[in-house]
């Protein structure tokens, strides 16, 4: 997890995913929908995966 990621995941937290597939960033997408921290908190979390 780079520091322009988290940058873009508390900014725009769907493009912070775009390197994770369509999957992730429909699910951070509709999780920002739903109220912005939910969309930081979903994006931080995808991005902390390890795969």
């Amino acid at each position: 997890m780079s520091c322009l990621q988290v940058i873009l995941a508390i900014i725009f937290p769907p493009l912070a995913v775009i390197d994770r597939g369509c999957g992730s960033v429909l699910i951070v997408f509709l999780l920002t929908l739903c109220g912005w921290i939910p969309g930081v908190i979903g994006a931080l979390i995808i991005l902390n995966k390890n795969d």
